[in-house]
């Protein structure tokens, strides 16, 4: 499910709700995927490094999972999860090997579905999520991180808009986290591609 869209969308796709699997299927198997960046990001590359010790991490709407292939190599177990068939299926074709890490699956399902992790990777999941799924997406990064577990990753704040992608304000996010997190880090990307240059945050939040 991993987000958005910046330039038209096909007239040929259909109306088709981004908080259902199949908005990410067309748009898969179309090959319709303007925020894929196809490549690992270096704010994460560089936060990696910094880490003494491999951390349990969980990739929620991983998309084409890019990603999962760079904590295999850095020997951090990583589970990658998304509810798109189209997208599970494209991740396992680009990761060979390691796809055996990727599933498809339901971030919002019942807690016993998905284990407790040290680390959650945020890339363009909760700008691809409906608005009215915040809060849902707040209390389940909260619930599947222990005490100084860690939300990592890129969060894309702009004015209100139609999206996907849905942008947050700065504000908004600050709600949703605060009083179950604390800001730890904080930096621009130095390699944002065109969907979201500008216009996203690297930013790290560590579960009090």
């Amino acid at each position: 499910m991993n987000s958005p869209e910046s330039k038209s969308v096909p007239s040929d796709f259909p109306r088709l709700d981004p908080a259902s699997a199949a908005f990410w299927d067309v748009r898969f198997e179309a090959d319709f995927t303007p925020w894929d960046q196809g490549g690992v990001p270096q704010c994460l590359i560089d936060y990696v490094a910094r880490v003494s010790t491999s951390r349990r991490v969980l990739i929620p709407g991983c998309g084409a999972a890019y990603e999962v292939r760079f904590f295999c190599e850095k020997k951090w177990p990583v589970k990658a999860i998304d509810f798109s068939p189209a997208a599970v299926a494209r991740a396992r074709e680009v990761l060979g090997e390691c796809g055996t890490c990727v599933e498809q699956g339901d971030f919002f399902a019942p807690s016993s579905a998905i284990e407790s992790h040290d680390v959650i990777y945020e890339r363009a999941f909760l700008c691809a999520l409906p608005v009215h799924l915040r809060r849902a997406w707040a209390d389940r990064v909260a619930a599947l991180l222990p005490s100084g577990g860690r939300l990592i990753g890129f969060f894309f704040f702009d004015a209100p808009g139609r999206g996907p992608p849905f942008p947050i304000a700065r504000d908004e996010l600050d709600a949703l986290l605060s009083n179950r997190f604390m800001l730890v880090e904080e930096t621009l990307p130095p390699d944002s591609i065109p969907v979201f240059a500008g216009r996203e945050t690297w930013q790290v939040w560590q579960r009090r």
